[in-house]
């Protein structure tokens, strides 16, 4: 059973900070004797973008249902904007599930509005506000129209909208890009981007790396319910040193002997990690060793390097199956 982070027992850092929207310790949860979740620590600062990368079935959905209340830890602890039963405040929370749902009769500033309403908004304000939203997102000549007679992304458009209505202080999205076209993936983006602006804080699922990290200020990196890092993308790429990428003139000389061990060559090109000494007694060497330098970058590791160097190649090709079919179902 999950205790409030208040009975916690001591850590060296017992009391929560106050300018963490979400802290979360040791969650675990087991479903009919499998373990799902093992252990997740979350911590993610207000008004962040906050996203959880993992390949399907790696524990994302549960953990963010444990951070929401909707089910229960079997172990560990967790508090939501202060709170230790986050279900109580709802009314604070936006919530996309995984699996979307709307009434297919209403119609789409209706359906945004009666989301509005499920966490406390007046209906009729929460109608107007729907049209509002419909509007600003280039929706506004489908506000009449039924949720049957919208195309699939449309009607997920409408929900996303909804999820936001009522202008909470967290938005939490399970994989809300899953069958958007890459259009409608760009202005969810957008989106993503003014609430955060506005002071909200987003944190949301995915298993697609670029939407990670283009968004987010940090990750939580997920892999077989563990997670092996969580912090800021900057840090989880600078894991991996930087590459450097050089082309020369000559093929032999003394220059050859500035280059590391590890050097490999690839046609016309060498590639290295960045030496600790910088890139300047390099490029000394290069130039007195008559190289003849055609062209010299530095290439920084990208999310999905850090993804494989952290979380394994297994759950990487995981990772890359489960973007592939997601890209399938968009189409």
């Amino acid at each position: 059973m999950a205790t409030a982070l208040s009975e916690a027992p001591a850590t060296g850092n017992p009391s929560p900070s106050p300018h963490l929207a979400i802290e979360a310790r040791g969650l675990v949860k087991r479903f009919d004797g499998t373990l799902a979740v093992d252990g997740v620590d979350i911590a993610v600062p207000e008004g962040a973008i906050y996203g959880i990368l993992g390949p399907n079935g790696a524990g994302k959905t549960t953990t963010l249902r444990m951070l929401l209340g909707i089910i229960d830890p079997d172990e560990g602890v967790r508090r939501v904007l202060g709170h230790d039963r986050p279900h109580e405040i709802s009314r604070l929370i936006g919530y996309l599930p995984e699996e979307r749902g709307l009434y297919p009769s209403m119609k789409a500033y209706e359906a945004i509005g009666f989301m509005g309403a499920l966490r406390g908004m007046d209906l009729n304000e929460a109608k107007a506000r729907g049209r509002e939203l419909l509007e600003d997102y280039g929706m506004g000549y489908a506000a009449e129209r039924t949720i049957r007679q919208l195309s699939k992304g449309m009607a997920q458009t409408v929900q996303l909208l909804g999820t936001f209505v009522h202008r909470p202080k967290l938005v939490v999205l399970d994989e809300p890009f899953s069958g958007l076209d890459a259009l409608n993936q760009g202005k969810l983006e957008k989106l993503i981007r003014e609430w955060a602006e506005e002071g909200t804080t987003v944190i949301f699922s995915t298993h697609v790396i670029h939407h990670a990290e283009r968004l987010c200020d940090s990750v939580a990196i997920i892999a077989g319910g563990k997670v092996p890092y969580a912090g800021p993308v900057d840090a989880a790429r600078d894991r991996i040193p930087a590459q450097v990428r050089l082309e020369t003139k000559a093929r032999e000389g003394a220059w050859r002997s500035a280059l590391p061990e590890s050097a490999r060559r690839e046609r016309d090109f060498w590639y290295f990690p960045l030496p600790d000494s910088g890139i300047e007694p390099l490029l000394r060497a290069l130039i007195e060793g008559e190289a003849g330098i055609q062209s010299l970058s530095i290439e920084r590791a990208g999310l999905h390097d850090a993804f494989v160097e952290i979380a394994g190649e297994a759950a990487a090709r995981e990772l890359e199956a489960s973007a592939q079919k997601q890209a399938e179902s968009a189409r």
